[in-house]
């Protein structure tokens, strides 16, 4: 097995993540099978109970853990699914060696950091990077490991501890690190490349080879990064550390760098209102941007996207500062389609249900995901079952007409990881419903969800009567899972998180239902081979583009901003 380990430093939120992932895109293009680990330090048990303003959102994978949301780059980069054991937190680490102190398993020993602990991450590690995550059979042949943080935080030690341990133990010629910094460009002269004497400079003070010192400028696209490192020779470095020669192929990146063409070409805009509760921070919503931005590609359409605070559109908010409700409500009206991503907590609830309701009565394209499915149900139900104390037990417990009800299997005690997760099936029972026929015709779809509120299964006649359309359902037929309205040109509902699982070149089908809709093209996506068809041409290869691969060696990349 051969691990790369990318750490940071200076600040967080560098772009590790982002290098781990071009870094496997790189490696994969050489022919070599890839894995990814992420560690998290914190004490946290998983990222199920952290603010969206904490780490950005929960990243879902397909057997229900929730976990940090790198995870779901190396996922979209890789076209890889990984498991609850491929992100690594302090609170799992010390969960696993206080059960065995428990058990006896120590036999007596004092319980220390080091070895208990350090041996316990380094054995994680070992053991997960064996793990196929591509479908195919036998262990991978390289694990890119991303440590969270700063080296030098307190609670990353253990880790870094474990880490070179681990190098020891596989030999040198079997572990490469790759630390990612930032070089501040101090006079306004916009982004560059590092020159040769500031790579000569590290060098120096570093004891890192000049040539593997690499620039890594900020990029309007991330798709672009895996690109920069493969021009400036990477793969070259961590060939030679990781002694691939006689294991690693010829890269090859010309679909990915067609990718890359395809998208900076594109001009001719799709506007798309995001209206939601952590609009301040846009990687609460990461994964709903990257379907959007797959989608608007497939279509070959310009991605535009508009946060909009869903207080701001709340009549509260026109008597506290009417500027800002004026601006809301002006993103709205301006876009060619409305999505509603998750969320919990009432806070700006009222003004996700204005939206939906704008967004229904001017035909305007509409995907609620989540609790924006929810929202749709609330609205439909207050407008046109005439009921307008309508609501969900969430935000309003003692309401007389619950829409939305606590599912009940949830916990009332305790939060985390307990939640409907994970990847559960839904059933069409509207073979004709837009929804429908946007997968394909399939029976059946396998989606991630993350919810513990549900629409109310006795409202669902009455629902239906008034022209609501419930398209898919559980296997029991009693949970609700798509919501449309057969008589708008786009409005549907979903009570999974699409977004989980699109990918470059795997268009999740109803985003690309929603960008078609809002470009007035939906009938273009309307059949069994439509969806496929888009997601090849974001693969056209246009020309001939450099192609090599990228890897890395002993220390450092280096990213200038």
């Amino acid at each position: 097995m051969k691990y790369v380990l990318v750490t940071g430093g200076v600040v967080s939120g560098l772009g590790k993540g982002i290098t781990a992932s071009s870094v496997g895109v790189l490696l994969q293009s050489c022919g070599l099978r890839v894995t990814c680990i992420k560690i998290d330090p914190y004490l946290n048990y998983d990222a199920g109970t952290i603010s969206p303003y904490e780490h950005g959102e929960v990243f879902v994978l397909d057997d229900g853990s929730e976990v940090d949301l790198d995870l779901g780059n190396y996922e979209r980069f890789l076209d890889t699914t990984l498991t609850r054991d491929n992100n690594i937190t302090y609170g799992k680490i010390q969960r696993y060696v206080m059960e065995k102190e428990r058990k006896g398993d120590y036999l007596g020993e004092t319980v220390q950091i080091v070895p208990h602990v350090t041996d316990t991450i380094r054995e994680w590690v070992e053991r997960v990077a064996m793990i196929p995550v591509d479908g195919k059979e036998g262990p991978p042949d390289v694990c890119i490991i991303e440590l969270g943080g700063t080296i030098g935080d307190n609670e990353s030690r253990p880790f870094a501890d474990a880490l070179s341990q681990l190098s020891y133990s596989v030999g040198r010629e079997n572990f490469c690190l790759i630390h990612v910094t930032l070089v501040p460009v101090l006079s306004v002269v916009g982004e560059q490349a590092l020159e040769e004497n500031v790579k000569a400079k590290l060098s120096r003070f570093c004891y890192v080879p000049i040539q593997n010192i690499f620039s890594l400028c900020d990029v309007p696209n991330i798709w672009h990064i895996p690109l920069l490192l493969k021009e400036q020779k990477a793969h070259e470095a961590i060939s030679k550390v990781l002694n691939l020669s006689g294991i690693a192929k010829e890269p090859s990146l010309e679909k990915w760098a067609s990718m890359v063409e395809i998208s900076d070409g594109l001009n001719v805009p799709v506007r798309i209102a995001i209206v939601g509760k952590y609009t301040d921070l846009s990687d609460a919503y990461l994964s709903v941007l990257k379907a959007l931005l797959h989608a608007s590609v497939a279509f070959h359409k310009k991605l535009e996207v508009d946060m909009v605070p869903s207080c701001d559109l709340e009549k509260t908010k026109k008597q506290e500062d009417s500027r800002a409700y004026e601006a809301a409500w002006k993103l709205l009206k301006d876009a060619n389609g409305v999505l509603l991503p998750g969320g919990f907590g009432d806070r700006g609830v009222e003004g996700m249900i204005l939206a939906a309701k704008y967004a229904r009565e001017n035909n305007i394209p509409f995907l609620g995901i989540c609790l924006g499915m929810q929202i749709a149900v609330i609205e439909f139900a207050r407008s046109l079952l005439c009921l307008p104390d309508a609501n969900s037990t969430e935000f309003e417990p003692e309401t007389k007409h619950p829409c939305i009800i606590f599912m009940p299997e949830g916990s009332i005690t305790h939060m985390g990881g307990t939640m409907r997760l994970g990847s559960r099936r839904a059933y069409f029972h509207d073979k004709e419903s837009k929804s429908a026929r946007l997968y394909g015709n399939k029976e059946f779809v396998d989606e991630r969800h993350r919810h513990r509120y549900e629409v109310n299964p006795d409202m669902v006649a009455s629902l239906e009567q008034a022209g609501l359309s419930f398209a898919a359902k559980d296997e029991t037929g009693e949970r609700m899972e798509i919501v449309e309205l057969p008589s708008h040109p786009f409005f549907i509902g979903a009570q999974f998180h699409p977004e989980y699982k699109s990918r470059p070149g795997k268009v999740s089908p109803l985003f690309l239902g929603l960008i078609a809709a809002s470009c007035g093209e939906l009938d273009a996506v309307l059949n069994p081979v439509s969806i496929h068809q888009h997601n090849q041409t974001m693969f056209l290869e246009k020309k001939q583009h450099i192609a090599t691969s990228a890897t890395f060696i002993t220390i450092d990349l280096i990213l200038s901003s």
